[in-house]
């Protein structure tokens, strides 16, 4: 089922690569961008997440807070964020339970069982979607004009 925007975000506990639990009920008062993408070190998802880190400066002052996620574990994810100085933290969703709550899971991604979709949701202060985009073409980006709009 896919995530509307209106809905309450559905919450998780994710590991970020130093092996720390982050929740999305830690960034409540916050905007949060979640990023979610298929696979750390393949071209389309490195070019999602290093236009996110391009344009950081954007969102400072902005009260908002950025997280890349995919199904990798938080070692490769730890490695992929070193290669490319990502400012944000990367979450492994290796349980495929963030994902398939946002409804942003391929039951098949060239022969792998699910894989994170590529998708973006912009959640509000009060933990509420105000953005979502879930791409069904793993070769497609995000609408990252539409998604800063959304966090001004």
């Amino acid at each position: 089922m896919s995530i509307q925007t209106g809905q309450p975000a559905p919450q998780f506990t994710l590991k970020s690569t130093d092996l720390k639990d982050v929740s999305l009920s830690d960034f409540k008062g916050k905007k949060v961008v979640l990023h979610f993408f298929p696979l750390a070190f393949t071209g389309v998802c490195t070019t999602q997440l290093c236009t996110m880190r391009d344009s950081f400066g954007y969102y400072d002052g902005l009260n908002a807070q950025i997280l890349g996620i995919s199904v990798d574990s938080p070692f490769t994810l730890g490695k992929f964020e070193e290669e490319n100085n990502y400012q944000f933290p990367l979450l492994s969703d290796f349980n495929k339970d963030a994902s398939a709550a946002y409804g942003a899971l391929y039951a098949d991604f060239m022969g792998m069982k699910g894989v994170s979709k590529r998708a973006a949701f912009v959640i509000d202060e009060d933990q509420n979607v105000i953005y979502a985009e879930v791409l069904e073409n793993a070769g497609d980006l995000p609408d990252f004009d539409a998604i800063a709009e959304k966090v001004k």
